[in-house]
């Protein structure tokens, strides 16, 4: 193995983790938002509020939505720039970019639809107000370089969102990783016919960096003025920081 990176806990060449990972959301793309509902009790969607509201996006500006998928936060920012600002959406898969872009069409939204990988994004430097990515992350292979092409678009006093699954309480632990290993895996099999697309989104949880290793990331990358917010007991949590 040339260049080994991990899976969920499998371990993989680079060039295969990127096809696994374009296998799992292709495979889940059409029941995504209601996987997402049922697995979350619906908490996501307070979690997407929350990371609009922290954005602080005012009309008029630009925002990029990286790893945007089904197009929920696309579409929320879109109502808060107005007709005078601008939101381009992207993701490295081709089926949850397509349900994004029609989610957005139907909201009468005529946003950039852009199929791209975010360590390499397709944008001039120092251009979004905003740039956000939620529950992407942890499915990049270089996370570092992920963040340093974000902070690269990112215009002189705009500020970077990441919302992902992260380190959760640790009395809640034993239970959390119950459910996240028996019952969503069932779930995920009930509702997508794919047990295995969700074993690996509990794996991934636990390989990705807990709050303050990724905190530490994003200083690393350029950003300052760095901080991160516990969502649900630390199930989730939204990382904000801005370039100066």
């Amino acid at each position: 193995m040339d260049n080994p990176t991990h899976f969920g806990y499998q371990q993989v060449d680079e060039s295969e983790k990127a096809r696994k990972v374009e296998g799992v959301f292709t495979s889940v793309a059409q029941r995504y938002d209601v996987m997402n509902d049922l697995m979350s009790g619906g908490l996501h969607r307070l979690w997407k509020k929350f990371t609009i509201e922290q954005s602080y996006v005012r009309p008029g500006q630009r925002v990029l939505d990286v790893a945007g998928g089904t197009a929920d936060l696309s579409r929320a920012f879109a109502k808060r720039v107005g007709q005078t600002g601008s939101v381009v959406l992207t993701d490295i898969n081709a089926a949850m970019l397509g349900i994004g872009r029609d989610r957005l069409l139907d909201d009468g939204v005529l946003a950039p639809a852009v199929q791209c990988d975010a360590e390499k994004l397709p944008f001039v430097s120092n251009h979004f107000d905003c740039v956000c990515v939620a529950f992407g992350l942890r499915n990049m292979t270089h996370k570092d370089a992920a963040l340093a092409e974000m902070f690269r678009v990112l215009r002189p006093g705009g500020r970077l969102l990441v919302l992902e699954f992260s380190r959760v309480w640790k009395p809640l632990a034993g239970a959390y990783d119950a459910y996240s290993f028996k019952v969503l895996p069932k779930m995920g099999d009930i509702i997508t016919k794919d047990a295995d697309s969700y074993r690996y989104l509990a794996e991934s949880i636990r390989m990705h960096p807990d709050q303050e290793t990724l905190k530490q990331m994003l200083v690393d990358a350029g950003l300052e003025r760095v901080e991160y917010f516990n969502l649900a007991a630390g199930v989730v949590a939204l990382h904000r920081g801005y370039k100066f």
